[in-house]
């Protein structure tokens, strides 16, 4: 099958790789869509933080973004699994630590991430395999390009659950990529009054004036300025990932009796948001730009075309 292969530093090639099998508690998807996002983006210049730590390395498959229908389950599967449209979990965990136990398998310190950690192999190939108890079954409502919205979809619905909100109470949105406007559109689905802030907003917005930023952004100095804009006994959930260190004074958010919360992972949100997209109350799909294949994923890593000003690129492995 052919598959996207990132071998080093700006450095890919589309592959003929041999066919995944079907292990025991496994499954074989052919993949329909997958999303392109800003970690397969670090993983192409060489910048994403697993490289530097040993727990990823060249050559490395990326795409953790995905859905398609089941075409093979191994030993010990449920048969009805098979021909079923899906998507997954991309944190996959070892199943027996405590963590693992408690339904906190994305914090597992043995963890494999699909296209991401520990060698498990992504989806931007024509198949992908996957752990039974990582899938999820989508409604015929849900089509592939929603399927595919799905993980960072539950990263988003994660997010703007934690700012604890009830309805008409005023959300700030800092960052207008795709998990900030995923953020915003579920928060506005939700009832917040919901504000999306890009960095040219920043010096316009009111200090104090909102119960709950949620920090979406990769800005380094955007840690801060959520401590600065959140109301006293508000909550600040941080979401983006800086790639240098941020600096925030602790003495602000003890002062102000702020909460503050950190996001890792759709795992928990995975249900909630199919639920959303199959009811119609979110639709996201106008932030995909444009489907392409296998073979234009290493210019759209580049940034070496535009496709428009929405923020989501998807991959058709089979186009």
């Amino acid at each position: 099958m052919r598959a996207f292969v990132i071998t080093g530093p700006f450095s890919a090639e589309v592959r003929d790789v041999e066919e995944p099998v079907a292990r025991p508690g496994e499954v074989v998807v052919a993949v329909e869509r997958a999303g392109v996002c800003g970690t397969d983006v670090e993983f192409f210049s060489g910048e994403m933080a697993y490289l530097k730590t040993g727990e990823a390395s060249y050559p490395i498959r990326i795409g953790h973004e995905w859905s398609g229908t089941v075409s093979a389950v191994g030993d010990g599967v449920d048969p009805t699994w098979l021909g079923r449209r899906v998507t997954g979990d991309t944190m996959l965990g070892c199943q027996r630590c405590e963590r693992c136990r408690a339904g906190r398998a994305y914090l597992c310190a043995d963890r494999q991430e699909i296209g991401i950690r520990h060698g498990w192999p992504g989806a931007l190939a024509e198949k992908l395999p996957v752990p039974a108890f990582a899938l999820q079954p989508l409604p015929s409502t849900v089509d592939a390009t929603l399927g595919a919205l799905v993980e960072p979809g539950a990263n988003a619905l994660r997010a703007v659950r934690a700012a604890g909100l009830d309805p008409g109470q005023r959300l700030l949105v800092v960052g207008p990529g795709t998990i900030g406007r995923l953020v915003a559109l579920i928060a506005e689905s939700y009832g917040f009054q919901t504000h999306l802030l890009g960095p040219s907003g920043w010096d316009t917005v009111p200090r104090d004036g909102f119960d709950a930023v949620i920090d979406a952004s990769n800005g380094d100095e955007v840690p801060a300025l959520a401590v600065d804009l959140v109301a006293p006994g508000g909550r600040i959930v941080y979401i983006g990932l800086s790639e240098a260190p941020s600096l925030v004074d602790t003495r602000r958010i003890v002062l102000k009796d702020v909460t503050v919360v950190g996001i890792l992972g759709g795992s928990s949100g995975l249900t909630g948001i199919i639920e959303l997209y199959a009811s119609g109350a979110v639709d996201p799909r106008p932030l995909v730009a444009a489907t392409v294949g296998l073979d234009d994923v290493a210019e759209v890593l580049a940034g070496q075309r535009s496709w428009g000003s929405a923020p989501k690129i998807h991959v058709d492995p089979h186009g």
